[in-house]
C-alpha cells in the first residue's frame, strides 16, 4: 500500500471511529463516566478474542458475483475452515477450502493483534491471486467483531466492512459489505456460516 493510500485509510478509519464515538456520547447521560470505568474500557486486552474459533469448521458460503453493479446473482459453496492459533492466541491463521457450482475456492486469512492499538488486522488472500488484500482493522465489542478497510473495485475507491457475529461455542457468522458512497449505504456480498465439526478444546 502506498503512503498516501495508507494515510487516507487511516483518515477514513479515524472518521468512522469518531462517528461511532459521537453516537455513543449522544446516547449516554450527561454525567461523566468514572475515571476507573474509562480506564478499564481503554485498556481492554483483546488478544484472545479469536480463541473461540480455533479448530475445524464446516462452512456454508454465499458470494455475490458482481458487487456494486446491481447484480442479485449469488453463488454458493460448501467447504471446510481450519483455524490455528499462533503466538498463544495473539495471531491466528485461517485456511478455507470450498467447492460449488462456481468452482473451487481456497482462501487464507492471517489475523494479527496489535497490543498498542488493541485492535486486530485481518489480512486475506485467495489462491488465484496469491496477494494479500489491504487489511481490515477493528475490534470486538459486546460479542461482535467489526472491521473496516479502504480498497478499490473497478478502479473506484470503496469502503469494506467485515462483521463477525452470532458467536456461540459451535457456530458463528461472517458478513462482508461494500460501500461506494462513503459508508452511507452498504451492500452485503459475502456471507459465511461456520459450524464446528468436532469438540476439540479451543484453549
Amino acid at each position: 500500500m502506498t503512503s498516501s493510500k495508507h494515510s487516507l485509510t487511516l483518515s477514513v478509519l479515524c472518521t468512522l471511529i469518531a462517528l461511532h464515538s459521537v453516537g455513543v456520547f449522544a446516547q449516554s447521560s450527561s454525567k461523566p463516566q468514572a475515571p476507573c470505568i474509562q480506564q478499564a474500557a481503554k485498556e481492554r486486552d483483546g488478544s484472545h478474542d479469536f480463541d473461540f474459533e480455533i479448530g475445524t469448521w464446516k462452512t456454508h458460503l454465499r458470494r455475490l458475483k458482481n458487487p456494486l453493479s446491481g447484480s442479485t446473482t449469488w453463488v454458493e459453496y460448501e467447504g471446510t475452515t481450519v483455524v490455528r492459533k499462533v503466538w498463544d492466541g495473539r495471531a491466528n491463521l485461517v485456511e478455507l477450502v470450498a467447492d460449488g457450482p462456481a468452482g473451487h475456492f481456497e482462501g487464507l486469512n492471517l489475523r494479527l493483534y496489535n497490543p498498542q492499538s488493541r485492535q486486530w488486522s485481518l489480512n486475506f488472500a485467495n489462491s488465484k491471486s496469491g496477494v494479500m488484500t489491504p487489511p481490515t482493522i477493528g475490534e470486538f465489542k459486546n460479542g461482535k467483531g467489526e472491521f473496516f478497510q479502504q480498497d478499490t473495485l473497478n478502479e473506484r475507491l470503496i469502503l469494506v466492512r467485515f462483521v463477525i457475529s452470532d458467536i456461540t461455542p459451535n457456530s458463528c457468522r461472517f458478513e462482508q459489505s461494500f460501500s461506494d458512497d462513503g459508508g452511507k449505504t452498504w451492500e452485503v456480498n459475502w456471507i459465511a456460516v461456520d459450524t464446528r465439526t468436532n469438540t476439540e478444546s479451543v484453549r
